[in-house]
């Protein structure tokens, strides 16, 4: 069994932010099991698990000055190789798709978008389409529950592993993030889909052990 992670604790001591500090919490799904066995993460191994969505909302901080203080930013993205134990880098070529929030003025949109790029690493590299939409993104730090909808293109909703979730007894969080974070606990994704453009595939991955929520504390 994964072990529960106290993330309502975590964020309430994460809550006191430090000088040119960036907190908040994070959301990603892949298209495949993250939290399971060996036996069946080798099976899904070169097949599958392409796709991701990485997600970031920004509870506190600023970039180069500009204040992001409550803003959402997103990255979904298509590799040519499954997204496994060494991430991004082990994944091959690497395309992705910006979601930024609509609330973010023009400056506030350059630094959401220089904050993927910092934090994010291969999986900005060739970012090939970049829009603006509605984002809204949230974390029910008790239950582990998260959800998200960015525009018309994405759709995230995650909540805790239970054991009627374990099929060997053997799961663990088997792959780590694709994002650096300061805590984070594996989960099931109930909704995950991808409806948007400019990768060339379009994915939904109902009731997956594919899920990972966290909190992230960047900067000094």
């Amino acid at each position: 069994m994964v072990r529960a992670l106290a993330l309502g604790v975590m964020l309430a001591v994460a809550s006191v932010a430090q000088a040119g500090q960036i907190r908040g919490f994070y959301l990603e799904t892949r298209t495949c099991q993250v939290y399971t066995g060996p036996c069946f993460a080798n099976s899904e191994m070169g097949l599958t698990g392409r796709d991701a969505i990485m997600a970031w909302h920004i509870d506190q901080g600023s970039l180069a000055g500009v204040d992001l203080s409550g803003l959402n930013v997103v990255l979904v993205l298509r590799a040519t190789d499954t997204l496994g134990h060494q991430g991004i880098d082990g994944a091959g070529e690497v395309r992705s798709v910006l979601l930024l929030d609509e609330r973010a003025d023009a400056q506030q949109r350059e630094a959401l978008a220089s904050f993927v790029k910092q934090y994010a690493g291969r999986a900005a590299e060739r970012i090939v389409e970049v829009r603006v939409v509605p984002i809204q993104m949230s974390l029910d730090q008790s239950n582990l529950v998260g959800t998200l909808v960015a525009g018309r293109e994405v759709k995230l909703a995650t909540r805790k592993a239970r054991a009627t979730d374990c099929i060997c007894s053997n799961e663990v969080a088997f792959y780590p993030p694709l994002a650096p974070v300061h805590q984070f606990a594996a989960g099931i994704t109930t909704e995950g889909e991808f409806r948007g453009t400019g990768l060339g595939a379009r994915w939904s991955t109902p009731e997956s052990r594919s899920a990972y929520v966290g909190i992230f504390r960047y900067g000094s």
